[in-house]
């Protein structure tokens, strides 16, 4: 724990990862329970063949929008709130601050929960054991984000292969008892969801992963090993997860792959998956909440926000927040990607591809301009009746461009002074 991991400023290069490193944190973290509950709900309402385009298509844009973020993030050595500070100001990234730090604090109530709800059920333990459980996994799963990206990457080298490997199990396990790709065929669905709905809900599951996995990806030793990285967690890892829903639910009727191994006799395996599923996810969110913690409150003490972190997601675990997952979910797909569409917008418009050095930024408190766009954004997904996480994207960018272009007597960055050339412009 020597280390800090940079909360306040650039990842230097002497500290950047290579390829095997950054992808397996970043699939460890793609490896989520609640990924695979999406998938169930594909898996109950489309044949096998529209199954499969669907997953990939859906992936295929989530991927996209992660890895043009991590290319960003490699390029600049920053996360998404730390390149807040550029698009909507010192004082206005607290906003982003807040939110992606909340939802990343019900994620880990959540996971924590769960893990210790599954495993009384699972291994027959009495039913008070859950609040016992639930803080012992509260703090435990934290230690590895207190350590670092280092404590991750070493978890992830034993988890993402062993993980893996039980999927695959799994898989061909059920292709046999349900009669080979012949009898997968056969099943029909039982529900009913359009295509447009069924690309939402793989998008909206981890749209705000994607957009915090920045805080790894700007570890990466070059743009193009951020941007295969990425991909490969979403489209291999999360793609797999979502896959591995859905067969589970048209085989099993069961869309965790832990459930499912119980099914199928693996009941040691299906222990095992579980606390690594949870764990791989657990210590990256939890180290979310702690960097954006620091952003919010100017302190480089990753380690100690990460405990007090720890501590409130176990109090929100205990109080039952794992309860709300569904409308949780709902607050993700459409409060958080325009953000990424303001970061994209802010890089490539207003930077021109290359931030200046954090430190020798001059900033303006407020960024009217990228909190406009940003509300515009938000507004335009939660209303949407159509792939909201990728209008709220779209919206969020056109409008900071348009904005942009705006150019007012008074900078709408410096309302209270005239403009002058700035780091930042």
């Amino acid at each position: 724990m020597q280390t800090s991991d940079y909360p306040l400023r650039e990842v230097p290069v002497s500290a950047r990862k290579g390829l095997l490193s950054t992808s397996v944190v970043l699939l460890g973290f793609t490896f989520f329970t609640a990924t695979m509950w999406a998938g169930g709900s594909l898996g109950q309402a489309f044949p096998i063949g529209q199954l499969l385009w669907i997953v990939l298509l859906g992936n295929l844009l989530l991927g996209a929008y992660a890895a043009a973020l991590g290319y960003i993030a490699c390029k600049s050595g920053l996360n998404a709130v730390l390149m807040g500070r550029f698009c909507f100001g010192e004082k206005g990234s607290k906003l982003s601050d807040f939110i992606l730090g909340f939802t990343q604090i019900g994620w880990y109530a959540w996971g924590t929960a769960t893990i210790a709800v599954v495993l009384v059920r699972t291994t027959g333990m009495q039913e008070w054991m859950e609040i016992p459980l639930m803080v012992l996994f509260g703090f435990g799963f934290c230690i590895t984000a207190m350590i670092g990206y280092r404590g991750m990457d070493w978890l992830s080298r034993f988890a993402v292969p062993a993980m893996m490997l039980f999927i695959v199990l799994s898989l061909i396990t059920g292709l046999v008892d349900v009669g080979g790709a012949t009898g997968l065929a056969r099943q029909l669905p039982t529900e009913s969801m359009s295509v447009a709905a069924a690309i939402t809900l793989i998008i909206g599951t981890f749209i705000s992963g994607g957009t915090q996995a920045t805080n790894w990806s700007r570890f990466a030793s070059s743009p193009r090993i951020a941007v295969i990285a990425t991909l490969a967690a979403f489209l291999v890892g999360n793609g797999l997860m979502v896959l591995t829903g859905a067969l589970g639910a048209m085989i099993y009727q069961q869309a965790d792959i832990v459930d499912v191994l119980i099914a199928q006799g693996f009941v040691s395996i299906a222990v095992l998956m579980l606390f690594l599923n949870i764990w791989t996810t657990q210590d990256n969110t939890i180290y979310n909440f702690a960097v954006a913690g620091c952003n919010l409150l100017r302190t480089d003490r990753r380690r100690t926000i990460t405990v007090i972190g720890a501590a409130i997601g176990t109090v929100l675990a205990v109080g039952g927040m794992y309860n709300y997952l569904i409308p949780f979910l709902v607050l993700l797909g459409t409060f958080i990607p325009p953000m990424g569409g303001v970061i994209m917008a802010d890089f490539w418009l207003k930077h021109q591809g290359r931030y200046p050095a954090l430190t020798e930024a001059s900033l303006p408190d407020f960024n009217r301009r990228g909190l406009g766009a940003y509300a515009i954004g938000a507004a335009a997904a939660y209303f949407s009746p159509l792939l909201p996480p990728l209008v709220g994207v779209l919206v969020a960018a056109l409008s900071y461009a348009l904005l942009l272009s705006i150019r007012p007597r008074v900078s709408a960055d410096h309302p209270s002074t005239p403009a002058k050339p700035s780091a930042s412009h």
